[in-house]
């Protein structure tokens, strides 16, 4: 099964420069680029404008993107995390494994 990965940034110029590199790479089929609002603790309560960038991506792809997202991610501590896609439309599932091959495809 695929895999949604996630992570945020707090530039919207920088998420669109990552999702066109990661999609570039063959490391997903697809980035959905979305602002939200976070609160969260570091360094005390914060609550902060960010873009979260979805992944869909595959099991042999999420190496490859795991180590572009952390070497290129401007955060001390990049959240970064992916989970399996139980169940969806076959076609589309088939799609994302299917583009998001990774690098060496």
């Amino acid at each position: 099964m695929p895999l949604l990965a996630y992570t945020t940034l707090d530039d919207d110029q920088a998420a669109k420069a990552l999702a066109h590199a990661v999609v570039k790479a063959g490391l997903a089929a697809c980035v959905h680029i979305q602002p939200i609002t976070s609160v969260y603790d570091w360094n005390g309560l914060q609550e902060d404008a960010e873009i979260r960038l979805m992944f869909k991506t595959s099991h042999a792809a999420w190496p490859a993107l795991r180590s572009l997202v952390l070497r290129d991610h401007p955060y001390d501590e990049p959240a970064l995390w992916a989970v399996e896609i139980a169940a969806g439309a076959d076609s589309f599932l088939d799609w994302i494994d299917a583009t998001a091959t990774g690098p060496e495809s």
